[in-house]
Order: structure tokens, then sequence, then C-alpha cells
């Protein structure tokens, strides 16, 4: 090897062992660089969060998110004050229908007022938290207890649907021992009575509301919760002369063995936005009125409703019948347990409401076909 090429190739290894001799001085380096980063990165959200605290001694953040803050106190205040509102044109029962939904704009609000670094809209949202809590907080807990005398259900099965067969099926398979059905036709009151005589031997119908028992009934009749003679379409249907509706609800007595249990099957008037007359409810609220009557007259220790009351429990029409009776679902479900439309629910119409026995479980059955949801729930006593 001539000299120039050993020199060139002691300069590489020369090179190399430096290299080796700095890696870990490099690799050390590194580390007390990104460390440092990190400690600096630290210091300064430290010293953010202390801008961030120290601003809202400041009037600036509390004058930001004006809106925000209003609308939150609107919110609260409306939660807290639902009770207040004009039932004129039916606001007070559609607002009423719907105020589990106003939680949703907690949320919303609060990443606005967080957008806008507002002390003030972050204040106010304190109000409709704890308001929203106070009134539905409660149902977010599975209230559910093993065990249970009786399953009952009950289903709006509509008068539209194309297969009373599958729903029957359906129903059939919830192991429910009353089965409660609204809004029957003639013709599917023959297709149900087929396809559930095997499992249900005991029934009775009243109009377009009928009760499959897998215990004796007895006693069964009609129960006058009118339809079309109030409001403004008595005053069409006295026009046009049309026939008197169905019998919309009845009361039964089944025969258990812990004693008599009176079963009300019931499907009340329904309720419209009309251009007129707003959130048209004068049929239903005169229904809720009749039910109710017939409720208090009932002197046994033992009564069960079951139906489409084509409204909420929080609706205020409905304040002297749950005083009578106990919502199962908020007894001894979870959730809100909305059955209404089925497609997309967002509020629960179909109750079982109850007085002298204890709700175990409450939940909704799958989809049958119908625009509603059925539900069910396990009672004891």
């Amino acid at each position: 090897m001539s000299k120039a090429l050993q020199d060139i190739e002691g300069a590489r290894e020369d090179d190399e062992a430096r290299e080796r001799v700095a890696a870990p001085g490099t690799a050390r380096a590194r580390r007390f660089s990104a460390g440092r980063g990190i400690r600096s990165g630290a210091r300064a959200a430290a010293r953010r969060a202390r801008r961030a605290v120290r601003s809202l001694g400041t009037p600036e953040p509390w004058k930001r998110g004006r809106w925000a803050a209003a609308s939150a106190l609107v919110l609260g205040l409306l939660m807290l004050l639902h009770g207040k509102i004009t039932d004129r044109g039916g606001a007070g029962s559609f607002v009423e229908t719907l105020l589990p939904w106003s939680g949703v704009f907690i949320p919303v609000l609060l990443v606005q007022a967080l957008w806008r670094r507002s002390a003030a809209a972050t204040t106010a949202l304190v109000l409709p938290a704890v308001a929203w809590s106070s009134l539905f907080g409660g149902l977010l807990i599975d209230k559910s207890t093993p065990g249970g005398d009786l399953t009952v259900a009950s289903h709006n099965v509509s008068a539209e649907n194309p297969d009373p067969v599958r729903t029957a099926r359906a129903l059939m398979a919830s192991g429910a021992d009353l089965l409660a059905l609204e809004e029957l036709t003639p013709q599917a009151t023959i297709a149900y009575g087929k396809e559930l005589a095997g499992t249900y031997p005991y029934r009775t119908t009243q109009g377009t509301v009928g009760l499959w028992s897998k215990l004796p009934l007895s006693a069964s009749r009609p129960v006058d919760v009118l339809r079309g003679n109030a409001g403004p379409l008595a005053e069409s249907r006295r026009a046009e002369d049309l026939p008197v509706d169905p019998p919309r609800a009845l009361r039964t007595t089944v025969a258990t063995d812990r004693g008599p249990l009176v079963v009300f099957v019931t499907h009340l008037g329904s309720v419209r936005l009309m251009p007129r007359h707003g959130f048209w409810t004068d049929s239903r609220d005169v229904g809720a009125a009749a039910l109710t009557r017939a409720v208090g007259a009932e002197r046994s220790e033992r009564v069960v409703v079951l139906g489409d009351l084509n409204g909420t429990t929080d609706d205020r029409v409905f304040a002297r019948l749950t005083s009578q009776l106990r919502s199962a679902q908020e007894e001894a479900g979870h959730g809100f347990g909305l059955t209404w439309p089925a497609a997309f629910p967002v509020a629960r119409i179909d109750q079982i409401l109850v007085r002298g026995v204890e709700p175990r479980s409450s939940w909704v059955l799958p989809d049958t076909g119908s625009d509603h949801l059925p539900v069910a729930a396990r009672l004891s006593w």
C-alpha cells in the first residue's frame, strides 16, 4: 500500500474513532435537550394557566360571550319554570313533551363558552346543568332489579301495520303474561286473535284496544275516553255527520295467584300541530281527564294502566293521573325508554303506570313493524 493510501486510511479510522467517542455525548445532549424542551413546555403551559386564572379577575372574560351566557340562563329558567309556561296553543305541553332534549343544548353552549373564553357563559351554564340533572339525571341510572311475579307489555300496533302476524310473533317472544294492543282494526283484531290464541287463551277487546292474557279475565267493559268530539275536530266531525269513534279504552280484572289485578288499556286522542290552533291536544286532554276519573274511582288495591297516552309523563295534563300512579320506567327502568317514532324515537308516549304493585324492571322491546316501539315491565307484589 502506498504512503498516500495509508495516510487516507488512517485519517478515516481517526474520524470513526472520534464519532464513536462523540456519540454518547450526542445522545446525552439530545436527551438533555428533549428534557429541557418538556420542562420548557410545562412551564409555558403553567404560565398560560396562571394568566387564564388571573384574567378571570379582569373585566374582559366577563364581558365576552354575553349571548351565550344569556342563552344558558334562559335554558335553565325554562327547565325550572316550565310549569309556568302558558298552555295556550298547547305551548306548555309541547315544551314539556320535549323537555328532556333541552339537555342537548348544554354541551353546545359549553363549547361556545370555551371558544369565546367567556367566564360569564361558563358560570351561567351551572344553572341548566344542575336543573337538567335534577329533573332527568336519575333516569340515566339502571334501577332494575331481578325477580317479579308478572310480565306486562303494551304496544300500539298501528292501524297501517302491513304484517300483524310478524308483530304478534315478536310480542309473544317477550314472554309477557299480559299483552295490551292499541290501534286495532277489525281485520287486524282477527289476525292477532288467531296468532295469539295458542299462547294467550283469554282476551277482551273493546273497539280499537284489546288485552290478551295467560290468566283469566272478568268484569271487562269499555271506558269512555273520547276522541273526536272535543275541540276544533269536533266541529268538522259534526258538520260532516261522521259516526262516533269506537271505544279506545277498556277496564278488566285479571285473576292472579296473588289476588285480583285491575288493568286499564287505553289509547288517548292524538295530538297535532295545526296552523290555527298550534299544538292541538284537546281530545287527548279530555281523554286524560276521563281516564284519571276512572282510575280514581277504582276501589281495587292493585291497578295497572297500559297504553298509548300520546304524551309523556312530564306533560302537565297527566299530573293528576301520575299523582295516583307510578311510572314503571321511572321506577325500574334504565334511560328514557323512548318509543315514538320507532325509526328515531324522541318521546316516550307509550306508558306502563302502576298502583299497589312494585315494578322490578322496565324496558323497550325491539321494532315490530309499527310506528311505535313496544314497552314491557316486570311487576311484583
